[in-house]
């Protein structure tokens, strides 16, 4: 069971900043990274089918192939404890029938709905075109991120959500197929040297519309 540092739901989320400078002292351990990687990932997909794949750059050298695909955004990467690349993988229904096999073992799902889901779900993932699966994938794996900003708030640490890099050679970078891995996001994260800014939110009655 995870022992979070902080286990208030409303600090976590109301005070949630977008931090870009950390110590840079501060390592997270290997243990403690796939620990959060494993809390965040209880984030929904569509069908389950768990889209988010991650590089985590905290080498060194990782971060000094990094530097100049990120834009403005290298104190980030100076910095933090980690860079987390994370794509969304256009195959993953590859991956649907351990997700579903695994489900039964487990005692989650019953056979027949196995057999049944998988039948309509894995001719449907592989008729869809190459924009349409870009879009399921990105939405899923948007989802997963969000959620480990507030994961690592629970364990202590900040993040801060980028967006400013060059999407077309990420991939390549770090040695994954550009045809596969479509990359998503990246998050820095880290223990805090400064506390980031305070931001304003439009009322909901600005943008929502009831019928």
């Amino acid at each position: 069971m995870t022992l979070f540092k902080n286990n208030d739901f409303s600090d976590l989320l109301t005070n949630r900043r977008s931090v870009r400078a950390y110590d840079p002292t501060v390592k997270i351990s290997k243990e403690e990274m796939q620990q959060m990687l494993a809390e965040a990932a209880t984030a929904p997909s569509s069908v389950n089918m768990q889209p988010w794949r991650f590089v985590i750059v905290e080498s060194d050298e990782g971060k000094e192939t990094l530097k100049p695909l990120i834009r403005f955004n290298t104190n980030q990467n100076e910095t933090s404890s980690a860079m987390i690349l994370i794509f969304g993988d256009l195959k993953c229904y590859e991956y649907g029938e351990e997700i579903y096999n695994t489900a039964v073992e487990v005692g989650k799902m019953p056979a027949e709905v196995r057999d049944q889901q998988l039948a309509a779900i894995l001719p449907y993932y592989q008729s869809f075109s190459k924009e349409k699966m870009n879009d399921v994938i990105k939405i899923d794996s948007s989802l997963f991120a969000m959620q480990l900003m507030l994961v690592a708030r629970a364990h202590g640490y900040d993040t801060n959500a980028i967006g400013g890099f060059e999407a077309d050679q990420l991939a390549k970078a770090f040695d994954l197929d550009p045809e596969r891995y479509v990359p998503v996001l990246i998050l820095s994260i880290g223990k805090a040297a400064e506390a980031g800014y305070e931001s304003f939110r439009l009322n909901p009655e600005t943008f929502t519309t009831w019928k």
